[in-house]
């Protein structure tokens, strides 16, 4: 069985086992949103993973009947009984670890920002983040003036953009944003805003929005004089702790 999809049969169990609590710990609002999101993050079907759920649904004490006049394929069989002992904290720490791109540092991460702010959902931002990149890189050459051309990643090289796409001349910088619903406000960070400015014509917010229902795409070209968009300065003091010793 292909790795994503064993992910996804682990994902469908845990979201069988522990339902709506399932849901708050990670943050989304519905199944549609989870599936949806989820999905493209770890490269499966939205639907996959319902169909996992739904055959896992008669073991567990939900109010869904599930898949309950046929017997459980094999493979179910085994992952359910290596798996449904596990206690909720150790459960959700597994699917943060198979859904993550980078979880020795992301689960670090979500530690030291839940200390810091706890009313943030570090879980949702991440896989939303994520998904949205996945869905660039599925559905970029829908674009008329990325057709044909191929793309590097810049996520990790902090540059102000999550990709370059190559064309004669040069490239074309995109910057990847997530959207839950079809409505709601975007942000860029000061060197977003700032390389968007420089490079102006060869600069795009890539807009993936909707995923509570189905996820579509925007398209921004020279956002920071796109018509359609108005950025807004924000600023906030933020209060800097640091420690020092003596060498």
């Amino acid at each position: 069985m292909k790795q994503e999809l064993q992910k996804a049969m682990l994902i469908g169990m845990y979201l069988s086992k522990y339902d709506k609590q399932a849901l708050e710990i990670l943050g989304f609002e519905s199944f549609i949103e989870a599936y949806n999101t989820i999905g493209l993050a770890i490269k499966v079907k939205p639907l996959s993973i319902r169909n996992y759920r739904d055959e896992f649904d008669p073991v567990f004490p939900n109010k869904r009947k599930g898949w309950h006049k046929r017997p459980m394929f094999q493979t179910r069989v085994e992952m359910l009984n290596k798996y449904k002992d596990l206690d909720i904290e150790v459960f959700t720490d597994l699917i943060k670890n198979i859904i993550y791109q980078n979880p020795a540092v992301n689960l670090i991460e979500e530690k030291v920002e839940s200390e810091e702010d706890k009313s943030r959902t570090f879980a949702k931002r991440l896989i939303t983040g994520q998904a949205a990149e996945q869905y660039f890189r599925d559905n970029y050459q829908s674009v008329p003036a990325f057709n044909g051309l191929a793309f590097e990643e810049t996520t990790k090289f902090g540059c102000g953009f999550d990709f370059r796409v190559l064309h004669d001349a040069g490239f074309y910088a995109v910057e990847v944003k997530g959207l839950e619903k079809a409505k709601g406000a975007i942000g860029l960070t000061n060197k977003e805003y700032k390389t968007a400015f420089y490079l102006k014509e060869n600069y795009f917010v890539f807009l993936v929005k909707n995923f509570i229902e189905m996820p579509v795409h925007d398209l921004f070209k020279n956002p920071i004089f796109s018509r359609e968009l108005d950025f807004i300065k924000s600023e906030r003091t933020i209060k800097q702790v640091s420690w020092n010793a003596s060498v």
